[in-house]
């Protein structure tokens, strides 16, 4: 075997060994993907999240997908000759255009659960409605009614312990039920958020179409590897974070602070952002922790 062979398989070795200890740490753990952005409309990097969280799958991880599909539900309502129409980042939502987000919605979920199947594990895709998921209420818009756009007010995560129980993986679309058993769209950070909370998951990633929280959002060689919350509302108060980034660092705390051990926010436009994330003593994204938490739980990180 020549010189050069021998270097490249020394290498993935060595990415084998530096894998191991969060293999054994988080063996049999929850760990619950919010998937969405770029990553859910280029086929590639679509292929690349699927084999990462097949593989965590594999290696003994307990994982739960949650997806958004935002981008697709705009494009088939622009197909039925509506607008879409957005307040305050949220969907407006009536009832022809709630009828084509479930359609859409369960449409993603389907085709998930067929790429996953495809790499040799067992899925299920749920709804929101499916067992009682998500119960929702109304959400408002500084107080304008926006239609059918849930708030999770209840979750019940029976029937994914369920589904993890007999070993598969549970991919969930973000539809809840009304108090009258009404479809209700639901953001899916917030879903994913909310789904973390009540399983006590280990992990919560978002893959975002940003490379995670930075101390200057201007400045791009400012990003932070590992956040406190204390450190985060800090940001929030200086008001160092704005845009979408806002919303999804209060999930973030929010998740933190009702069990969640640790918050990743990854660039979903990374190929095996999440392999990279979990397995690797750098990482790549932005890890949020709690404040007695250990700020880094393996040297170098």
């Amino acid at each position: 075997m020549s010189e050069s062979n021998m270097k490249q398989l020394l290498e993935k070795a060595e990415v084998l060994i530096e894998a191991l200890p969060y293999i054994q740490r988080f063996n049999r753990k929850i760990i619950v993907v919010k998937y969405g952005g770029s990553a859910m409309v280029d086929e590639e990097l679509k292929r690349s999240v699927i084999q990462d969280v097949t593989l965590l799958k594999l290696v003994g991880f307990k994982p739960i997908i949650v997806h958004g599909g935002g981008k697709e539900i705009s494009r088939w309502v622009e197909k039925s000759g509506k607008e879409p129409e957005f307040v305050n980042g949220l969907r407006k939502t009536d009832a022809e255009t709630m009828e084509i987000a479930e359609m859409v919605l369960n449409r993603v979920n389907k085709s998930l659960v067929s790429m996953v199947q495809e790499l040799g594990v067992l899925s299920v895709g749920v709804s929101g409605k499916d067992g009682g998921l998500l119960r929702v209420d109304k959400k408002l818009s500084d107080g304008q009614d926006i239609g059918y756009v849930g708030e999770v007010r209840e979750v019940n995560p029976k029937i994914l312990y369920d589904l993890l129980e007999k070993d598969f993986l549970p991919i969930v679309c973000p539809i809840g039920l009304g108090d009258n058993y009404e479809s209700f769209n639901i953001n899916a950070d917030d879903a994913a958020c909310a789904i973390a909370r009540a399983v006590s998951a280990e992990k919560l990633a978002f893959l975002t179409d940003i490379e995670g929280v930075y101390k200057d959002p201007k400045d791009k060689s400012t990003l932070i590897s590992e956040l406190t919350v204390s450190d985060a509302r800090e940001l929030i108060g200086d008001g160092n974070i704005g845009g979408g980034m806002l919303p999804k660092l209060n999930n973030c705390i929010d998740a933190i602070e009702n069990g969640v051990s640790r918050v990743h926010i990854l660039d979903g436009r990374i190929a095996h952002c999440l392999l990279l994330e979990i397995f690797t003593n750098k990482g790549i994204g932005t890890a949020i922790l709690g404040d007695s938490e250990e700020r880094f739980y393996t040297p170098g990180r």
